[in-house]
């Protein structure tokens, strides 16, 4: 009898899913119709700007303004909101928009794709995405366009408003400021506290997490009855949201900063503790960065958002369950838990071996880069960094890189929105368990 074949696991599905979206996207973008020269990207161009889309990443090797017209960028604000809210999440829609029964295995991949737990939950979370999406996504654009549109008019104010509330709330960090200056972002809002304000929101908002949002929307204010990982992902955010705007303040308040009134300081400092968990808009030159500020950032990228979010980064909970771990080996704790819970220990291993991936592609890139070009080491790790947390600041350097080191960069930012995990186990060749090992000692430390 012939085993019966159970196709390719949902982890490999969401890969070859988003890859699939990324060809597609670039293909439209090298469109001449599609470009304001009339010409169109080269392939590789192309390619580089719809990977850093769709996986809402902002690293741009051309001015988004500049060099695409209104049809290239409404494709650009398409494969943002796809990448943004996840591949299997917009498939799943489409399917029951279509009236078509949504199946387990369907359920299973958009199970993987938002961090969800239970099966059950599926088809609830999906209610929770799309209206939460549209009423935030909707809110931002009212409050940006009230800037926007006395400044530009109407019809061009309303679509500057929707396309950078998309962006902001998927952490795409992709702009259409070119106008003004090209790679500029939103440095001529630096003191604009609308702007700003609105920015952060939308940014911290889609960072949390789909789990966290119905945690919220369910149980409203009562923190205690939340679950240990909105707790968590709610605790950390204030805490790095908080530190990261005071340590920012601190390690720029002679350079960046100076010159600046309390006010004027406190809304830069917020912002650039906000955005670079994976946002990548930025208000300051961050070429001017200090050695501090610059390690600063590059940590904060390092973290990026909740799972499940439209954020990257190593996650939040990544981060924080390692954190706890260290902190019961030193009290000689066996468990680690937070919030009188304790966690599981496969989530301990994956956290580990999340972080030390995560690392390991980065420091592999960072290598390739500079074996090749001759950048600053920090402009070479904040440039990885930032492709691979999917956060899109830089300093810079993205436009000079060359043909090979693009394609570095692209194969960073796809890991980095996959998740460099579930990217190395979508290619691994599962091995049935076999008998254990006998174990043996070694020395650690």
């Amino acid at each position: 009898m012939k085993k019966r074949s159970i196709g390719p696991a949902p982890n490999q599905v969401i890969a070859l899913g988003f890859l699939g979206i990324i060809v597609t996207g670039a293909l439209l973008l090298m469109l001449p119709f599609a470009n304001r020269d009339g010409q169109g990207l080269s392939f590789l161009d192309s390619l580089f700007t719809a990977t850093s889309a769709t996986c809402v990443t902002g690293l741009v090797v051309a001015d988004t303004w500049s060099q695409f017209n209104l049809l290239g960028q409404i494709i650009l604000l398409l494969l943002i909101q796809v990448g943004g809210l996840g591949y299997m999440t917009m498939m799943l829609q489409a399917s029951l928009l279509l009236g078509k029964k949504v199946g387990l295995r369907q359920r299973s991949m958009m199970m993987e794709s938002v961090s969800a737990e239970r099966l059950s939950d599926v088809l609830t979370l999906l209610r929770y995405i799309l209206r939460g999406t549209a009423a935030i996504e909707g809110a931002g654009a009212l409050l940006f366009a009230i800037r926007f549109v006395p400044e530009l008019g109407a019809a061009r104010g309303l679509w500057y408003a929707v396309f950078h509330s998309v962006s902001a709330f998927c952490n795409a960090g992709f702009d259409l400021m070119g106008f003004r200056e090209p790679y500029s972002s939103l440095t001529h809002y630096v003191f604009d506290p609308l702007v700003n304000l609105t920015a952060v929101a939308l940014i911290l908002l889609g960072g949390l997490g789909f789990l966290v949002w119905r945690d919220v929307m369910e149980k409203g204010l009562r923190f205690r009855l939340y679950s240990l990982h909105a707790k968590l992902i709610l605790t950390a955010t204030l805490i790095l949201t908080l530190g990261g705007t005071a340590l920012f303040w601190w390690a720029e308040n002679g350079n960046l900063l100076a010159g600046m009134d309390g006010g004027q300081k406190l809304l830069v400092s917020l912002f650039q503790a906000v955005s670079p968990r994976t946002a990548g808009f930025n208000t300051v030159d961050l070429a001017q960065l200090t050695s501090g500020g610059g390690l600063l950032t590059i940590v904060l990228m390092f973290i990026g958002a909740g799972p499940g979010s439209t954020g990257g980064g190593v996650k939040i909970t990544t981060v924080v369950v390692c954190l706890l771990t260290l902190s019961s080996y030193i009290r000689g704790r066996r468990e680690v838990g937070a919030f009188n819970r304790r966690l599981d220990e496969e989530q301990i291993h994956r956290s580990a071996a999340g972080v030390t991936l995560y690392m390991t592609l980065a420091m592999a890139g960072g290598f390739l880069i500079l074996a090749t070009q001759p950048f600053p080491l920090q402009d070479a790790l904040f440039e990885v960094f930032s492709a691979m947390s999917t956060v899109g600041l830089s300093t810079g350097v993205t436009r000079e890189l060359s043909a090979v080191n693009r394609a570095v960069i692209i194969v960073m930012m796809y890991c980095g929105r996959i998740g460099s995990l579930t990217m190395m186990m979508a290619l691994a060749q599962r091995t049935p368990p076999r008998v254990k090992d006998p174990v043996e000692h070694i020395t650690i430390g």
